[in-house]
Order: structure tokens, then C-alpha cells, then sequence
């Protein structure tokens, strides 16, 4: 039997982790208010809403396996249910890796992560096989100019619009009344004379500050995440170890890819590809979505410093130059249409698996349900859904329906 639902829950940070988390805690509990605060001016500004939007179904290492396994579901399901394909982009999709010789790179777990390697790397226990590139891409049109394995199919890949999903989520739970501060900055928390979590102060873009009132808090601010919990809880103990891997993209058109991938409501699906390039120093990958644009990135880096949140950070230009001579490259066009140049930040731990666990009052000082969800790294799209979902479920006190035993501290 679960204990009595949390009365207000306050979650810091709007990204689609957040909003994911909002929307199914009002969905398990209606009864429970929600208040979700973000400070950037500009919502969905930073990954979640510059991501590529790429979902996977079998390629985490052990820790997080199921967590991705359960997400890539409810990706689906929540797609089937509401029109995925047309609101937010939603489409099967086909992965492949493409090489120019025989040879492989080892790696386990998360390892492609921080050596600058392939993401394909986590799709190596699958059955790969050999298959034709798509004909939007170079290596399609120009048969055995390389080696093309096919690493994954519509059972266990697909593609999104991060910002259309997003702001999907957040309509979603509006509609549920759950009430949006922003842009809003959380400065304290509120505790009662035996230190128990009872509000969270926060700041407006007037200046007005205000208390929430809030017996649950979650904290879901990719980056920004151990800056938060500084301010919040500043004798706490624990150290929330979240940094940035951050990089860049690029958004374009080619006539080779269909402005409208649908025949009726049906998706022709999408394509992922995912390479290592030496000449340009880093691992490409680029994936065609079903609006009918191209995204490219695998061009990271951690040495630009995360700035506050409510500054905008603008891409190095000589990093887009990168980008696009690959995209000419990748896709045998020297009149590509660019869309958008993209730079973000992405949270990422390191271990590269993600954190999701509640603190207790010996790691924040404080008595009272703090949970902390981040580091979800490139797979914070892909494992939004499962993470909102097992996030409430374990804040009820409910079974979580995947096994996250391993993402704690």
C-alpha cells in the first residue's frame, strides 16, 4: 500500500526531463499540485530543445539498460496515443554505421562517450548486417565508396522533435494545472522549527520573490544542477557530480530528403548514421527527421565554461566551419540550406550513466524528499519518458518499472 501522495511538489528546472517528470506525476496523482520553475528567459533553450532527438531502445551499458529499454516504450506509446508522428515528429527509424575499412573500436559501456569515438559502439552486440545507405547521404549514392552496416531498425530506433515533444509535455501539463514559473530562479528553501521542508523561495524577473509552498522537491536542471543545490542546501554534505559536455550542430535541408516523410499518417521513417572522420578530428552523426530536415552534430567539447543560465551562449564560429565542411562531405552537396547552427550544453556524470535518486536529510541538511534527475548525457531525450515516469512512481512510493538501483549516488 503507498503512502499519502506528496500535497506540492516543486520541480527546478523545465527542461524535457522536468516536464517528462510533471507529466506523468499528475497523471499517478492528480491530487498532488505541481509547480515547475525555470530560469532561463527562453524555454527549452539549451538540449532540450537542441537536441538531435535520437531514441534508442537497447544501447545503454547495464546500469542504465532498463530505464532505456522502458523509455523507448513509452516514447512509442505516448506517440500512438496522441499523434506522435504529427505533433512532434515522431518516426521509426534505421541506423547504420559506416566505415572505410574492416577495422572496429573496443569499448564498453560508455567508453564512445569520453574517448571521441562512435556512438555506434553501443550497438555492437546487436546483429549487424550489411545494407545500403540511404540515398541522402553521399555514401548511398556512391556504392562501395565505403563500409555500410546496418546496426539497428525500427524495433529499437527511432527519431523525435525534442522541442516539439517538450513543449508537448508542457501543454500537457498545464492542462493538468500545473503551474509554470518563468522565467523564475530559485534563491532558499523554507523548512519549519524542526528543519522540515515546507517552501521554496524563489526570485521573478521583476524581483518579486515569492514562497512555494513544497513538501517534495525535485531538481532537474541539466548543468545547472549542482549550482542549484548549492543555493538550496549550502552546509549540504553531498556533491552532485553533473558537468557539461557540450556541442555543437547544425540543421539543414537537402533536396534529397522529403520536405513531408508521410504517406497519410503513416512515417516512411527516418535514418541515423554515425561515423568517425579523422581528417575532421571527431565522430559525425547525422540523422534525417521527419519534418523534413537534417541534424548534424557529434563536434563536443568541455571546455567552454557553463555560464549562468540566463545568458545565452552563441557557437564558435570556427566549429560550425567544422560542421558544415562534414555536412558538404556526408552529403555530396556543396548548396546545402542551413536551417540552424546550434550550441548547447549537455549534463553529463562520470560515469556516463545518469543520476536519478533521492537525498536524504544527511546529504542536504535538511528533513523533507529531494530527488535529483541528470547526467543523461547525448540520451536525455531518449530517456525522458522513462525517467518522468519512474521518478513519480518512486516518489509515491510506488515499484519503479525499471530498475535504476545503479544510478545513485
Amino acid at each position: 500500500m503507498s503512502s499519502p501522495a506528496p500535497e506540492n511538489v516543486v520541480i527546478v528546472g523545465a527542461g524535457i526531463i522536468g516536464v517528462s517528470t510533471a507529466y506523468y506525476l499528475s497523471l499517478l496523482s492528480p491530487s498532488t499540485k505541481i509547480y515547475i520553475v525555470e530560469a532561463s528567459p527562453v524555454l527549452f533553450s539549451s538540449a532540450s530543445g537542441k537536441a538531435a532527438g535520437f531514441l534508442a531502445r537497447d544501447w545503454f551499458s547495464k546500469a542504465s539498460a532498463s530505464l532505456g529499454e522502458l523509455s523507448f516504450d513509452l516514447h512509442r506509446k505516448l506517440a500512438e496515443d496522441h499523434n506522435g508522428g504529427r505533433e512532434w515528429g515522431y518516426s521509426s527509424s534505421t541506423a547504420y554505421s559506416i566505415s572505410d575499412s574492416q577495422s572496429t573500436s573496443a569499448g564498453k559501456g560508455e567508453d564512445w562517450l569520453f574517448s571521441g569515438t562512435s556512438r555506434a559502439l553501443m550497438a555492437s552486440g546487436l546483429a549487424q548486417k550489411e545494407g545500403g545507405a540511404p540515398d541522402w547521404l553521399a555514401v548511398g549514392r556512391e556504392k562501395g565508396s565505403a563500409i555500410v552496416d546496418m546496426i539497428s531498425d525500427a524495433s529499437s530506433t527511432a527519431q523525435v522533435d525534442p522541442l516539439l515533444l517538450s513543449q508537448f509535455l508542457l501543454r500537457q501539463c498545464q492542462a493538468r494545472n500545473a503551474k509554470l514559473y518563468h522565467p523564475a530562479t530559485p534563491t532558499g528553501v523554507v523548512v519549519s522549527s524542526s528543519n522540515v521542508l515546507t517552501g521554496l523561495t524563489i526570485r521573478t524577473a521583476d524581483g518579486t520573490k515569492t514562497t512555494l509552498p513544497c513538501d517534495s522537491l525535485i531538481l532537474t536542471a541539466g548543468v545547472w544542477t549542482p549550482r542549484v543545490f548549492s543555493t538550496l542546501f549550502p552546509t549540504a554534505t553531498a556533491e552532485l557530480s553533473i558537468s557539461q559536455l557540450s556541442g555543437y550542430s547544425l540543421v539543414l535541408r537537402s533536396p534529397r530528403w522529403s520536405e513531408d516523410p508521410y504517406a497519410g499518417d503513416k512515417s516512411l521513417g527516418s535514418h541515423a548514421a554515425f561515423t568517425t572522420d579523422t581528417e575532421a578530428g571527431f565522430s559525425p552523426e547525422i540523422f534525417s527527421r521527419a519534418g523534413g530536415d537534417i541534424y548534424l552534430a557529434g563536434l563536443n567539447t568541455t571546455a567552454v565554461p557553463v555560464a549562468d543560465v540566463t545568458a545565452s551562449v552563441l557557437p564558435d564560429p570556427a566549429e560550425i566551419d567544422r560542421l558544415k565542411k562534414v555536412a558538404r562531405k556526408m552529403l555530396g552537396d556543396d548548396e546545402l540550406e542551413i536551417l540552424k547552427e546550434g550550441f548547447c550544453h549537455r549534463p553529463v556524470t562520470n560515469s556516463g550513466t545518469p543520476l536519478l535518486t533521492s537525498l536524504g536529510e544527511d546529504a542536504t541538511g535538511v528533513s523533507g524528499k529531494v530527488w535529483v534527475a541528470g547526467g543523461h548525457g547525448p540520451w536525455g531525450i531518449s530517456m525522458s519518458l522513462g525517467t518522468g515516469l519512474v521518478l513519480s512512481e518512486m516518489m509515491l512510493e510506488r515499484t519503479p518499472s525499471a530498475d535504476v538501483s545503479s544510478l545513485g549516488l
